[in-house]
C-alpha cells in the first residue's frame, strides 16, 4: 500500500492509540446506531406514515445493510480514520468533491449530536423538571459537557459508550417486554399495524412511506461513524466486518420490534406530538413501570448518541488534516491524552450553533439527507476502487449490493421522500460553509507553496 510522505522536517503528530478490540467495537457500533433515532423520532415517523410504523424501519434496515456492506469492504482495504472522504479521494481524485463529502459527513455527525441534545432537553428531561429549564440552554451545556469528556481520551469515551449502550439496550428491552405483556393479555390495537396516514392516490402513499423511511433512516445512521475509529482499533481488517454487520442486524431487529410495539399500544397522532414517544408507550403499556425511571434511561441513550457523533466528527477532521484537505492545525492532538483537541473544539462550536437554531425532526432529517447523499457516493466508490487492489486480503461485497445501495440512497435523498424545505435549506447552508472553508484552505496552501 502507498503511504503519504511527510515533507522533510515537518512536525509529526503522535499516532492515535489502538485501544478498541472486537467486543468493544461491536458495542460501539450498536451504541452508535441505537439512541436518538428510536428514542426521539419514532413519533415523527409515525406522523408521516401512520400506524404502519414498522414498515419504514424495515425498509431502512435493508438500505442500511446494502451500504454497510460497501463500508466493510472499503475499511478493510483502507483502514484509516478519514472514512468516506478517503474513499472518495481514492476513487475520484477530485479534491473539491472529497472535501464536500467529508464536510457533509462532519455536518451529519453534528446535526445528529444536535438532535440528541434537543431530545435530551425535551419531554424526557421535562419528566424531572416540569419543563422549567430553557431547552436551548440545556442543549448547549449538554454539548459542552460531552466535548470535555471527548477531550479526556478515546479510552474514557469508548468505555462510557459501553455503559450507556447497555443502559439504552435495557430501555428498549423494557419496551419489548411491555409489548409482549400487552400481546399476552390481549391489550393494544393490532388493526393499527396496517393503517397508513396517507389517503387518496397511490403516489401519495408512496411519498408518505418514502418520507417516513427517510426520516426513520436517521435511526440507522451510525455504523459509518465506526470506520473513523479505524486507526484506534486493533486489527481493523478482521474486526470491522463482524462488528458492522452484527451492529446493523441487532439494531434493525430491535427497531422493527419497537415500532410494532409502539404502534400497537399508542395511536400515531399521540406519538407524533411527543419528543419522548417511548415514554408514551410505557404509560400505555398496562405495566407498572415508573415513567421517571424510563425517562432517565432515555436521557442516557441520547447522551450516548451525541457523544459518539462528537467523537466521530472530531476524528474525521483529524483524518482530513492528515490528508491536507483541512489545515494542518486540525490534526493537532494533546500530547498527553493523544486526542484531536482542535477537531473537538471546532465541531463542538458548530454543534452549539445547530442546537441553537434547529429542532429534533429537522435536525434528524438533515442528518439522514446528508448521509444518504454520502452513501450514494460511497456505494459508487466501492465499484470504482475495484480497480485498485491491495496486497492484503479483505472482505469483498457482491457487486449487486453497492448498485442497489446507490439507487436506494438517491431515491430516499430525492424530493420523492416528501421532506420539508427547511431540511434542504439547512443542508445547503452547511455545504456552502464547506465550500468557503475549502476555498480558504486552498488559498492558504498556495500562499505557502503547498498546493
Amino acid at each position: 500500500m502507498t503511504t503519504t510522505q511527510q515533507p522533510t522536517g515537518a512536525h509529526e503528530e503522535p499516532a492515535l492509540k489502538r485501544v478498541i478490540g472486537p467486543k468493544l467495537l461491536i458495542l460501539f457500533v450498536i451504541g452508535d446506531i441505537l439512541g436518538t433515532g428510536i428514542y426521539a423520532t419514532t413519533g415523527k415517523v409515525a406522523g408521516k406514515v401512520g400506524g404502519a410504523l414498522w414498515l419504514p424501519f424495515a425498509i431502512g434496515f435493508v438500505v442500511a445493510v446494502l451500504t454497510a456492506a460497501s463500508y466493510v469492504e472499503l475499511v478493510g482495504k483502507y483502514p484509516k480514520a478519514a472514512g468516506a472522504a478517503l474513499y472518495t479521494q481514492k476513487a475520484f481524485k477530485v479534491p473539491f468533491l472529497t472535501f464536500i463529502v467529508a464536510f457533509m459527513v462532519v455536518c451529519s455527525g453534528l446535526s445528529s449530536a444536535s438532535a440528541a441534545a434537543r431530545a435530551f432537553s425535551g419531554d424526557y428531561l421535562a419528566e424531572f423538571t416540569g419543563g422549567a429549564v430553557p431547552p436551548t440552554l440545556v442543549a448547549i451545556l449538554f454539548v459542552l459537557a460531552l466535548a470535555a469528556l471527548s477531550l479526556r481520551g478515546v479510552s474514557e469515551s469508548v468505555k462510557t459508550n459501553v455503559v450507556l449502550t447497555l443502559v439504552e439496550l435495557t430501555g428498549l428491552a423494557i419496551i419489548l417486554t411491555i409489548g409482549a405483556w400487552a400481546v399476552l393479555t390481549g391489550g393494544g390495537e393490532p388493526s393499527r399495524l396496517g393503517e397508513f396516514q396517507a389517503t387518496g392516490t397511490g403516489y401519495a402513499l408512496l411519498t408518505s412511506v418514502l418520507g417516513a423511511t427517510a426520516l426513520g433512516f436517521f435511526a440507522f445512521v451510525g455504523f459509518e461513524d465506526s470506520v473513523n475509529m479505524a486507526e484506534e482499533t486493533r486489527n481493523p481488517v478482521r474486526t470491522f466486518p463482524r462488528a458492522i454487520f452484527t451492529g446493523v442486524a441487532v439494531t434493525g431487529t430491535v427497531y422493527v420490534l419497537v415500532a410494532l410495539v409502539s404502534s400497537l399500544l399508542v395511536d400515531h397522532r399521540t406519538l407524533e406530538k411527543s419528543s419522548g414517544p417511548l415514554l408514551e408507550v410505557v404509560r400505555a403499556g398496562g405495566v407498572d413501570f415508573p415513567p421517571k425511571a424510563f425517562a432517565l434511561i432515555a436521557l442516557f441513550a441520547v447522551t450516548n448518541s451525541a457523544l459518539i457523533n462528537i467523537m466521530m466528527a472530531s476524528r474525521l477532521c483529524y483524518g482530513m488534516a492528515n490528508e491536507r484537505i483541512l489545515p494542518r492545525a486540525m490534526g493537532r492532538v494533546l500530547p498527553r491524552r493523544r486526542t484531536p483537541v482542535v477537531g473537538i473544539v471546532f465541531v463542538s462550536l458548530l454543534a452549539v450553533g445547530l442546537v441553537s437554531t434547529g429542532e429534533i425532526e429537522g435536525l434528524g432529517d438533515t442528518t439522514a439527507f446528508l448521509l444518504l447523499c454520502v452513501f450514494a457516493v460511497v456505494n459508487i466508490a466501492v465499484l470504482v476502487l475495484r480497480r485498485d487492489p491491495v496486497e492484503h486480503e479483505h472482505f469483498r461485497t457482491p457487486t449487486a449490493l453497492p448498485v442497489l445501495g446507490a439507487l436506494t440512497s438517491l431515491l430516499l435523498a430525492s424530493p420523492f421522500a416528501d421532506r420539508d424545505a427547511d431540511v434542504y435549506i439547512r443542508a445547503g447552508v452547511l455545504v456552502a460553509i464547506g465550500v468557503g472553508l475549502w476555498a480558504l484552505n486552498r488559498v492558504v496552501m498556495r500562499a505557502r507553496g503547498e498546493a
